[in-house]
């Protein structure tokens, strides 16, 4: 059997039988690319490939002597989410983009076959200047540094084998066999590692507090309960590469001598939960979790807990509340998690990312992975890049990186409300969720890193990043997060339930236009209130997108409460209608449609809206064939 074999030996077995095959075709089966088909595209590949008679496995051979002639895979999110479906044909690597069921026996008889390429399907960079073949050579993917994602989208999702094949579990077994608690906890404290969900607390120190606590009974507790407005880092590292979050847990549970973990992980996450359950129980096949872990006599076992959704549960002291079975609501610290968490016990928490992020440390040693980012914020950052960009998706940068390379060089350029490119010109950047804050476009050069964003106002966060075109109102954007927070708020504390609440409503009052001059200054005022005052992290940073709007676009809120317009002409209650005299041709037509009668004129008389009457309801805009009815 495959499990009897060392590490070394599953290796070479692994990457001996795939070598065998004429070619491979790896389907993105992220939970993107399965929302658009890709699981249909993956079954029509296998369908046209035996139709001309050739043979077609859909997980690499270990056991088996003659191979067939191709083999299928599916791997988990590639990154590139607004592409897909993707299809990769190795070996020549050629990715195609948007593959749709009916483009099938195209790439079967050119591609596979006959090793053509389908110009079609592939990549055209945003300018429409270049055609690109290989994933490698899109500016999307050159210009990140994967380390901690390195294998999301390269190997077969369910397939624990090809995991190993790329040194999967040997830095898990190296713990286990070869170091103590102390040369590990050293280890990652050396390496700079900070926790990747939104603290930034150094990974090494927690584990070495947890460690040298004398209770014998210790938790190891993986966070991935991801609840930010688009927000989408550790969903795609549990259903791509979730044997390296086990591995990660499985080292830590050796520096601080845990015997359980959990993995805390929303329900929305069906496929991520599904992948992981998967790979759970192959790790214990192996013996890799459960009784005596390496051959060592030491035990470790995984639990899996589906959280029921609440934002709140991100905050490690109601994450551990909601696994004890009580309400996910925060508790005070001290004590902290490392002293007394899980069921009174020492237990360090620490969410996906980190954990996928530990095996890469030791693999290549606390210097040179200390040696990467900024000199207080050691290794890479996996950020969410959505918004107004022409290239969205899941990205993977070193610390330090800028926002003109993230937008410029991996994004592809900002895109106005028409789909037009306009470089680097963008109004602002949200940079961690509702816990985050604004970044604007003298930031562009400034190195991301937890400090320099802590100075700005701003937050490294999970990791959501959404770039906001010039078209955008960013006092609604302001009102958006907060009512985000507010709905989301667990109500413990009086500070958090009613503060966001009050914020949320004078932010509502601004947008309607029924603030006055003193709005402003309570808002700023409540705001301060709250993030002092407020019981857990989460509260605590529910103001950080009202304070930094309003230190970086005051000017929008002075235009909205002191002017009465909305600069980017986007709230309802300021748009005003209006017929352009010279473009009227007196048909009469919207005044006909105009559910209100707020519309007058005569033959040879450009027609007017009464302001009065008008509900702006747009009709008139819609019926116009002449575009005379024009808004601002």
């Amino acid at each position: 059997m495959v499990t009897n074999r060392t590490l070394k030996e599953r290796k070479e077995l692994f990457k001996s039988n795939l070598s065998k095959y004429k070619a491979r075709i790896m389907v993105c089966a992220g939970t993107g690319c399965v929302a658009n088909g890709s699981l249909k595209v993956y079954e029509e590949l296998v369908n046209k490939i035996k139709e001309k008679g050739l043979s077609v496995a859909v997980a690499v051979e270990l056991e088996k002597e003659e191979k067939d002639d191709y083999v299928m895979a599916q791997s988990g999110c590639q990154g590139f989410c607004q592409m897909g479906p993707l299809v990769t044909v190795y070996p020549q690597g050629i990715l195609y983009i948007k593959v749709k069921p009916e483009d099938a026996e195209e790439i079967i008889e050119k591609t596979v076959i006959n090793g053509e390429i389908i110009h079609r399907l592939l990549y055209v960079t945003p300018d429409l200047n270049e055609t690109i073949e290989k994933a490698d050579h899109i500016p999307f993917y050159s210009g990140q540094h994967r380390l901690g994602i390195k294998h999301c989208g390269h190997i077969d999702a369910l397939d624990m084998e090809e995991y190993i094949a790329n040194d999967g579990y040997a830095m898990a077994e190296r713990a286990f066999t070869k170091m103590t608690g102390d040369q590990i906890c050293k280890l990652v404290t050396d390496s700079g590692l900070r926790g990747r969900g939104g603290g930034g607390f150094p990974t090494g120190r927690k584990w070495e507090l947890t460690r040298i606590q004398e209770e014998p009974t210790k938790y190891i507790v993986c966070n991935g309960d991801e609840g930010d407005p688009g927000a989408f880092m550790d969903r795609c590292l549990l259903e791509a590469c979730p044997h390296s979050v086990i591995e990660g847990m499985l080292v830590a549970a050796k520096a601080i001598s845990a015997t359980e973990g959990y993995i805390y992980v929303r329900t929305e996450y069906p496929l991520a939960v599904k992948r992981l359950k998967i790979a759970v129980e192959d790790a214990k096949k192996s013996g890799f979790l459960g009784k005596d872990v390496f051959g060592t006599g030491i035990d470790f076992d995984i639990h899996i807990m589906e959280g029921a959704g609440a934002f709140v549960c991100g905050e490690e002291t109601a994450l551990i509340a909601s696994i004890e079975g009580k309400r996910g609501m925060p508790n005070p610290k001290p004590p902290f998690p490392a002293q007394s968490g899980l069921f009174g016990k020492p237990t360090v928490i620490n969410n996906v990312e980190t954990f996928a992020n530990v095996p890469v440390v030791m693999q290549m040693g606390a210097e040179a992975y200390s040696s990467i980012g900024t000199a207080t914020s050691n290794g890479t950052k996996t950020f969410a890049l959505t918004g107004h960009v022409a290239n969205t998706g899941l990205i993977e940068v070193p610390f330090g990186t800028t926002l003109r390379q993230i937008i410029g060089d991996i994004g592809g350029g900002v895109l106005n409300d028409d789909g037009t490119l306009c470089g680097l010109d963008f109004k602002a950047v949200q940079i961690g969720g509702p816990s985050g804050g604004c970044l604007t476009k003298k930031h562009l050069d400034l190195p991301l890193d937890y400090e320099n964003l802590k100075s700005v106002g701003a937050m490294v966060g999970s990791g959501g990043l959404v770039v906001i075109n010039e078209q955008t109102c960013m006092v609604e954007v302001a009102r958006f997060f907060m009512q985000f927070t507010q709905s989301e708020s667990c109500g413990k504390c009086v500070v958090c339930r009613e503060g966001t609440k009050q914020m949320l409503n004078l932010l509502t009052d601004i947008v309607e236009g029924r603030a006055k001059a003193e709005t402003l200054s309570l808002l700023e005022e409540l705001a301060q209130v709250v993030k002092v005052g407020s019981l857990c992290g989460l509260g605590k940073t529910a103001p950080n997108p009202v304070l930094s709007t309003l230190k970086y676009f005051r000017d929008e809120y002075n235009a909205h409460v002191f002017e009465g317009r909305c600069p980017a002409n986007q709230c309802e209650a300021f748009k005003k209608y209006r017929i352009e005299e010279e473009k009227c041709k007196s048909c009469g037509v919207c005044a006909k449609k105009c559910p209100v009668g707020a519309i007058e004129g005569a033959k040879g008389v450009p027609y007017v809206i009464d302001r009065d009457k008008c509900i702006k309801c747009g009709v008139c805009i819609e019926s116009c064939k002449f575009d005379a009815v024009l808004v601002g």
